[in-house]
């Protein structure tokens, strides 16, 4: 609720501090006082567009502040959350203008933009004036007051579980249907790719291995290259050119043919012996190469198989852009889009199935909640006309349309759009509230549908300008008493020019101007006791109060 309001160089409004109760209070004054001051004030404090002609002659700069009190629970404070800015029960909302035409907007000290404002005012009070009408008249809050009134949370919580199980079937069919649609697109990339891969089927780690493997062949290869070179230069294939062995043994025969005196020591002894033992040398050098010959005897296909292998995978790769290393799990992937591809369409038959069986039941269930919001349609229309009559609206006729949203409209709320509809005349058909009904109709229109719908949005504070305009008697007297009902569920603030509806209020604020050296000044008086009396005699009897006006003054109080 509205707790206080904060007034600082306001037009005619100087300094002013108001505070405000729990219930109905009345703001009265003579016309052109300045109630509609006060109003443009809190306007401006909730976000209203800023006019340097609302700043006081002389002053720099125009602030206004409202402090409002809200529940734990409520929506303004899950808003602020939102933001960042935190907040306890209390809310203050600040707006300073200055001359130059900037104006900047705060919520508990903490700057906000003016939309954020608006937003945030949007769930703290709500106006209903001959000229601005929210809240009620606004056809996109209709579906929720009607539901709040008479439609149980039940049925509405099956159809809004009902859609979001059909939309997410739906949403899962779309998903596969692209998917098999893109797969589908690329099926011929997806059967040759697959098809080269399953004839090469890599394996994970087969790229270190083939060129480990590859090192050590070529390595071998080297090694045996090295001995066959070695072999043949010990035994040439062409015995004319002799060898080491031919060689040793010409040497050894030519010393055999050296003579000596008999008796005498063959001085080539020792060279025979190192032939005979180089020869001997010879022939083991060649057993040793001829076994390590024999050791190296791979397969001389081998290194070949290896490398045809090795690049061969090393090309796939490159083609596709990837590691060899993941190879088999592309391959993988491409045997599964092609399982994908081949089972898909089941999938999406099934799919198919499953999202017209939850949209059917979405359809009963919504037709259910439909049912329901027709009666509770027609129930709103009797208990709302039900109050017109006093309100001096008997030919008014109060409706609720009720119509079938087209299908790509169907929401979690159901496939119902909800209007309020109003005929002020027999015979006219009914239109928009704001289009059809006067101003002072349609603020008693509006005080008409707050007694009856007295919850649905959690906005606390209402404020009425000049509902009872153009009315007395008996019908201001009918208004009085349905906006204290009002006020039994919500704090309601109303600027009145009627005793009846003054004299309902748990607290009156009068409005006056004055004249403060030689300026005219608006202020606000707490009235009590005697002065509200005088007051209200006043609001009876005009200019000059009588006893009599007193006298009924004292019983619209007492009443």
């Amino acid at each position: 609720m509205l707790l206080s309001l904060s007034i600082r160089d306001v037009v005619l409004i100087e300094r002013l501090d108001l505070h405000f109760a729990a219930g109905l209070t009345a703001l009265t004054g003579e016309t052109g006082a300045g109630k509609s001051i006060l109003l443009d004030s809190l306007g401006l404090a909730l976000g209203a567009r800023a006019d340097t002609g609302l700043i006081r002659h002389g002053a720099e700069q125009a602030v206004v502040a409202a402090s409002f009190s809200v529940g734990g629970e409520h929506a303004a404070l899950t808003l602020l959350g939102e933001h960042g800015l935190e907040s306890g029960s209390d809310i203050l909302v600040r707006r300073i203008v200055g001359r130059d035409g900037r104006s900047r907007a705060l919520v508990n000290d903490q700057p906000v933009s003016v939309g954020f404002l608006k937003n945030l005012a949007g769930l703290l009070i709500e106006v209903q004036g001959q000229h601005e009408q929210v809240g009620l008249a606004d056809p996109a809050n209709h579906i929720t007051l009607l539901d709040s009134f008479g439609v149980e949370a039940g049925a509405r919580g099956l159809v809004a579980a009902a859609h979001k199980a059909w939309r997410e079937a739906a949403g899962r069919l779309k998903a596969a249907e692209q998917k098999i649609e893109e797969t589908a697109r690329e099926e011929e990339f997806l059967r040759h790719a697959s098809e080269e891969l399953g004839k090469l089927h890599p394996v994970a780690g087969e790229e270190e291995a083939l060129a480990a493997e590859r090192l050590r062949l070529q390595a071998g290869e080297r090694r045996a290259e090295a001995i066959a070179s070695a072999i043949a230069e010990l035994r040439p294939k062409d015995r004319r050119q002799g060898g080491p062995a031919a060689a040793l043994r010409g040497a050894a025969r030519a010393l055999a043919r050296v003579t000596v005196p008999a008796g005498s020591v063959n001085p080539a002894g020792p060279a025979i012996a190192a032939v005979e033992r180089a020869e001997v040398a010879l022939s083991e050098a060649e057993d040793f190469l001829e076994r390590m010959a024999a050791a190296e005897e791979d397969d001389p296909r081998a290194l070949e198989a290896t490398e045809e292998r090795l690049f061969a995978l090393r090309a796939v790769a490159r083609k596709h852009a990837i590691q060899v290393a993941a190879l088999p799990a592309f391959y993988a992937d491409l045997k599964a889009r092609l399982a994908a591809l081949e089972s898909g369409v089941a999938d999406i038959a099934a799919l198919t199935t499953e999202v017209a069986r939850l949209r059917a039941d979405y359809v009963e269930k919504s037709a259910g909640l439909s049912a329901l919001r027709e009666a509770a349609a027609r129930a709103l229309e009797a208990a709302i006309g039900k109050e017109l009559p006093p309100l001096k609206l008997e030919r008014a006729r109060f409706v609720v349309e009720r119509s079938m949203l087209p299908e790509a409209a169907w929401g979690a709320r159901g496939a119902d759009a909800i209007r309020f509809l109003i005929a002020t005349n027999p015979g006219e058909t009914p239109g928009a509230l704001d289009k059809i009904a006067s101003g002072g109709e349609l603020s008693r229109l509006m005080l008409a549908m707050k007694v009856v719908l007295t919850s649905g949005n959690g906005i606390e504070t209402l404020i009425f300008d000049e509902v009872d305009s153009g009315i007395g008697g008996a019908t201001a007297a009918a208004v009085g008493e349905r906006l204290a009902r009002v006020a039994e569920g919500v704090q309601v603030l109303v600027v009145t020019h009627s005793p009846q509806v003054a004299a309902r209020g748990v607290a009156q604020l009068r409005v006056a101007k004055r004249v403060v050296d030689e300026r005219a000044v608006t202020g606000v008086d707490v009235l009590d006791g005697v002065e509200r009396r005088e007051e209200i005699a006043r609001m009876l009897a005009g200019e000059f109060v009588t006893d009599a006006a007193r006298q009924a003054a004292e019983s619209l109080l007492a009443r």
